[in-house]
């Protein structure tokens, strides 16, 4: 598969945050940011329909100065192992590639430096991992919605959870994720499905992560609310800071309680309890 990097010039963090989370709503994979530079990754065929759509959108952002860059398949590895640096979390987590050597303490973490999100870089799957690491979930059944690599599938795993199902709607990243739970040791512990929230209707969870975004999380919260058990733990991240008021008061008409928030970067982790 050929992707397309499309280079954005930002001012500042905060400013590439917002393009970010914009850009979530087009079919943008991965994102990474170099200086004044927002690059963001998107499957060459996918471009084509939301292109102008994307142009308008930086447009009225007062953007401007984008450049679009074909990347082909045999290329890619190799540009994205050579931006690939371990990622600390917390100092009790680390997420590498194979290529990098093991943390000398701390949980273990190795992913596939590939095209799926969730290589640890971005400030919400840093969020989330550091929002599990707090958490036994010793003997749990959980759901990593999402679940893109299957990163904070195999740190929940790691932290103690039973079993994982990880979803996600793209086959790349179904792909990747077998991957990596093989290279984690953790094949047998979580099941990779390829699909959208309805693949979890009628299953029960004892706790969810959801890293995706805003306008996704609004609308499959009530799927969300009906498979995790009373007592479960929800974990949302994928959206600003400024967006945490509107998913909390979701949360509450779902019968939900805000457990903790934390930021990073202008990125927000939302954990709720179901009543």
């Amino acid at each position: 598969m050929d992707y397309v990097e499309l280079n954005i010039p930002v001012a500042n963090t905060e400013q590439s945050g917002i393009v970010i989370a914009y850009l979530s709503d087009f079919p943008f994979e991965s994102f990474s940011e170099d200086n004044d530079t927002l690059k963001a990754y998107i499957p060459k065929n996918a471009l084509y329909d939301c292109k102008d759509k994307v142009d308008a959108l930086l447009t009225d952002m007062g953007i401007t100065g984008t450049a679009y860059i074909e990347i082909e398949t045999q290329n890619w590895n190799a540009l994205w192992e050579s931006n690939f640096t371990p990622v600390e979390v917390d100092s009790v987590c680390t997420i590498r590639a194979p290529f990098s050597p093991a943390p000398l303490s701390g949980l273990d973490i190795v992913i596939m430096p590939k095209m799926s999100f969730g290589t640890g870089h971005h400030a919400t799957t840093w969020l989330m991992t550091a929002e599990i690491m707090k958490c036994d979930m010793n003997g749990m059944n959980g759901l990593d919605m999402g679940s893109g690599t299957g990163v904070l599938a195999i740190v929940a795993v790691k932290r103690g959870a039973k079993h994982v199902d990880a979803v996600d709607i793209d086959d790349w990243a179904y792909e990747n994720c077998c991957e990596n739970i093989a290279a984690n040791n953790v094949a047998d512990s979580i099941t990779p499905m390829l699909g959208d929230a309805s693949a979890i209707e009628g299953k029960h969870y004892d706790f969810i992560l959801a890293n995706i975004n805003r306008n996704i999380l609004l609308a499959d919260m009530a799927r969300y609310a009906a498979t995790l058990r009373s007592g479960g733990k929800l974990f949302m991240s994928g959206f600003l800071e400024r967006d945490i008021e509107t998913l909390t008061a979701k949360a509450a008409e779902l019968g939900f309680d805000a457990v903790n928030t934390r930021l990073k970067d202008g990125w927000a982790v939302l954990v709720c309890r179901k009543r």
